[in-house]
């Protein structure tokens, strides 16, 4: 892919009719609970209010609006370990069209009753996210239907408007921290953030247990690792190709937190937000936390990119004793 063929800030900005046409532009409030914390002026910005409770809505709608009629007609196949996949089920339905989306076998309960009660069919297939893709790319072949990649061009332009919220709405912004498991999010906030003020820092974070694009973007080339996080959402052990380049031109950073970070920052957010946070959405406090020292004084905001964590695991996490001290792992 060109310069020129790359997704533009007018790209993202020419999205927007398309997500304004069936979702809202989405909170960023300032928390000073979380401000004290981190010595910092805390925002987060709240994609979990989002239909289907995460900010991959917003790349779905707009790809669909789009799709040819052959397109439309033929049905979307796609694979996901959930949001991306509610986001499918949710533009799907707007427009009327079929979705099937493959999700691997230990998938969220309550994510694939969302994709469900929108109307797609869920196929269980394999351990993994990679054979969940591996099982949709070869029934929309078979089927002749429409594979959605969660990092095509037009996801990643309906998911840049999450970022141009941001800084319409907070212009004096120094640093913003997003999860990556795709990359789609951290993409298309750079694409944003560097086009309208390169000084601001763009960082992204992962989960220690689920490494592979951390590890990837420190390399500068693939590298596999096992995934074993309780942060569904970030749980991929195959790099995403696409987005590898773009996140070595966009990040400023990219850490990793433990699991147990992660954790404690779902009942930090809980606490000071009330907000239910799933682990990729708390993610970015975990981080914050991490890099208080370096972050501190600066206008952060934390990309709460998701809010679907299951009761189970609520109930687990508020039997655990949190400190501070365990975010910082």
């Amino acid at each position: 892919m060109t310069d020129q063929e790359m997704p533009t800030l007018h790209d993202i900005i020419a999205a927007r009719p398309h997500v304004y046409r069936y979702l809202k532009p989405t909170p960023l409030y300032r928390y000073f609970g979380l401000s004290e914390l981190i010595g910092a002026n805390v925002w987060v910005k709240h994609e979990n209010h989002l239909p289907g409770g995460a900010y991959k809505v917003r790349g779905a709608v707009n790809l669909v609006a789009h799709l040819s009629r052959k397109e439309r007609d033929s049905g979307l196949f796609t694979a996901s370990t959930g949001n991306h996949g509610q986001g499918i089920a949710f533009a799907a339905r707007a427009h009327g069209l079929r979705a099937t989306i493959a999700v691997p076998e230990g998938a969220s309960p309550g994510k694939v009753a969302g994709m469900r009660g929108l109307g797609a069919e869920v196929v269980f297939r394999g351990p993994n996210y990679e054979s969940a893709l591996e099982w949709a790319i070869g029934a929309a072949a078979a089927q002749g239907g429409r594979l959605v990649d969660a990092t095509e061009d037009l996801i990643i332009h309906g998911v840049g408007t999450y970022g141009l919220e941001i800084i319409e709405e907070l212009p004096e912004v120094d640093a913003i921290i997003v999860p990556v498991a795709s990359g789609s999010g951290a993409w298309a906030t750079g694409i944003v953030a560097k086009t309208i003020n390169p000084r601001i820092q763009l960082i992204a974070v992962q989960s220690a247990q689920a490494p592979a694009m951390q590890r990837t973007w420190v390399a500068g080339k693939p590298v596999t690792v096992a995934a074993h996080t309780v942060a569904d959402a970030l749980g991929v052990s195959v790099p995403f190709e696409k987005t590898r380049p773009f996140l070595r031109k966009y990040l400023d950073d990219f850490v990793l937190v433990d699991d147990g970070a992660i954790e404690a920052a779902v009942l930090l957010l809980l606490e000071h937000t009330h907000n239910l946070a799933e682990g990729a959405g708390a993610a970015p406090l975990a981080a914050a936390l991490k890099l208080r020292d370096r972050l501190a004084g600066k206008n952060v905001v934390l990309v709460m990119t998701g809010g679907n964590l299951s009761i189970d695991r609520l109930r687990k996490l508020l039997a655990q004793p949190v400190s501070v001290a365990a975010t910082q792992g």
